[in-house]
């Protein structure tokens, strides 16, 4: 496949793109009015603290990955009210809206908020706090819709990138191609960088290449192939030889006498090939002899795969090395088989090695469960392009993260629900991850702060979330702390990765997860459980929330 350079300067980059992306005005209007309301009471200073978790993880799976803290590093960073972000403002908040107000907007950044979160590119799960924002109170209200967009769909795509690689399997190569079917361009570009992260080797997407360093990768499309009616549109006619010889070579002679060759080989017929098909492959093997990697099955697989190997062997003759074919329809395992056979063929007879190592690429509209399928017919696939299914995330729209308030002035908030799904877990809290002494995580446990750490060795007592209110005692061969600090006092204190080190965080968190937990159909339920004070907190919570709720009245 062409691959483009990649380039290391893109820091500056991918800020400036968040900058232009997510302003602060970038979220929903009752932050504003709630901000508002706050600043009128004289409440907007009060310390306060919000928690962003999701409720169910995604694709009826057993894990996701968490996605999107980088770039809430860099809003945080960039976040003020520009003079024209205020003027409309004013022209949005109802009319009575204090003059003042408008003021204090002016001079609002982040400088007084923390940040501490579960590390980008973490296996996490549902009901883990991921992370927790603490700060003025009408400035972290203020965040949250924009943290929301940025995780949500960010850990989403990450997600389901990481199971198309589970299913794949380790060696296939698979990439990224969902730019044209995406939703919108910032859809598009997120989709890339996360499907990336979450395990794809390469996307097509030339601005994520330049944003964000990752490796770029494209071959030709059928109207490419179809353009092109006879060999007289073939220009230049001629091609130098790898090896410098300054008088080029008349490919056009050498390509029908291949043509021949290969057509004698396989017993087919040389009048049914269709020269234009031939033409084209040609005008694109003489512009890169070196990435000569054509889709075969504008009009038949049989014909392109004679044509490609007939133009192939030109370039192996001429010292070039040609890469490989892409099968765009029909049944590709059936016929990447056919494929490989013809190659072994080629590279047998002709006493040409290269064609030993071509490169067989599928891409047909492929799935979670057709990547699955392909693993179990046999098939010669080395590259599979997905698109559609990945970046529109088909199984499951949105990952449902929210943004919920668990402390103010230092006392514990909750909401209580007549859902209890949408109850939320009270206090400033830490997380950590319990692993058994097979390396394998089996419980996450959420504490108040306060509390001291679990140890590793050490029993303890917690309740799993979802149970029936009863403890269960385990004893943990190792403790991890699942968060920390990645922003305080206006800068990033955690300095973030890049793409490709969150890529291998990534592989690295997956493979420690037990494979009970990490499959793709009707996995194990990963546990997570409340400390037994912060579990007391919450009854306590609850029973004095039952007991005033007719306060008013009675007074």
């Amino acid at each position: 496949m062409n691959m483009a350079a990649v380039s290391t300067d893109t820091c500056g980059r991918v800020e400036l793109s968040v900058r232009e992306r997510v302003p602060p005005l970038l979220t929903d209007l009752y932050q504003f009015t709630m901000a508002y309301a706050y600043w009128r009471t004289g409440r907007h200073r009060e310390p306060a603290v919000f928690e962003l978790f999701f409720r169910d993880n995604p694709f009826g799976g057993g894990f996701s990955v968490f996605a999107g803290l980088h770039d809430c590093q860099l809003f945080l960073r960039s976040f003020h009210f520009t003079e024209r972000d205020v003027e409309f403002l004013r022209s949005v908040l109802p009319p009575g809206t204090d003059p003042a107000f408008f003021e204090f907007l002016r001079g609002l950044d982040c400088s007084g908020v923390t940040l501490r979160s579960v590390p980008e590119g973490t296996v996490v799960f549902a009901r883990v706090p991921l992370m927790e924002v603490a700060g003025p109170l009408a400035v972290v209200q203020l965040l949250e819709t924009s943290l929301l967009c940025l995780v949500n769909y960010a850990s989403l795509v990450c997600s389901n990138a990481a199971r198309f690689r589970l299913a794949a399997g380790p060696k296939r190569k698979l990439l990224e191609m969902g730019l044209r079917r995406a939703q919108g361009p910032d859809g598009g570009l997120t989709a890339s960088r996360y499907s990336y992260i979450g395990g794809f080797d390469l996307t097509s997407n030339v601005q994520a290449g330049f944003l964000y360093g990752i490796p770029v990768a494209g071959t030709m499309a059928h109207s490419y192939v179809t353009s092109f009616t006879s060999l007289e549109e073939v220009w230049p006619q001629t091609l130098a030889a790898a090896s410098g010889d300054p008088d080029p070579v008349d490919v056009i002679s050498l390509t029908k006498g291949s043509l021949t060759r290969v057509c004698e080989l396989l017993a087919a017929v040389p009048g049914k090939i269709r020269e234009g098909e031939l033409a084209a492959f040609l005008s694109y093997a003489i512009a890169y002899p070196q990435n000569f990697l054509p889709v075969i099955d504008s009009y038949s697989v049989g014909c392109g795969l004679l044509n490609f190997c007939a133009v192939a062997l030109v370039l192996c003759e001429l010292g070039y090395k040609p890469v490989g074919v892409r099968l765009d329809s029909g049944d590709l395992c059936r016929q990447s088989v056919d494929v490989r056979r013809v190659f072994r063929l080629c590279s047998e007879h002709f006493s040409i090695a290269a064609f030993d190592s071509l490169v067989i690429v599928g891409t047909n509209n492929i799935s979670e469960q057709s990547m699955i399928e392909l693993n179990e017919k046999e098939n010669e696939i080395d590259v599979v392009g997905v698109g559609t299914h990945l970046v529109t995330c088909t199984k499951q729209p949105s990952l449902g993260c929210v943004y919920k308030l668990v402390e103010v002035r230092g006392r514990p908030r909750m909401k209580i629900s007549e859902d209890p799904e949408k109850s939320t877990v009270p206090g400033t809290k830490s997380v950590y991850r319990l692993v058994d002494t097979e390396g394998h995580p089996f419980l996450d446990l959420v504490c108040l702060e306060v509390e001291s750490p679990p140890e590793a060795g050490v029993p303890l007592s917690c309740f799993p979330l979802g149970s029936d209110d009863s403890s269960v005692s385990i004893t943990p061969a190792q403790v991890t702390c699942l968060r920390q600090e990645a922003f305080t006092r206006g800068q990033v204190t955690h300095p973030p990765c890049s793409a490709a080190e969150t890529r291998a965080k990534v592989h690295s968190s997956l493979q420690t997860l037990h494979p009970r937990h990490k499959r793709l159909q009707e996995p194990d339920s990963y546990t997570v459980a409340l400390s037994e004070k912060l579990h007391n907190l919450v009854t306590e919570i609850r029973r004095g929330s039952s007991n005033d709720s007719n306060f008013l009245l009675a007074n």
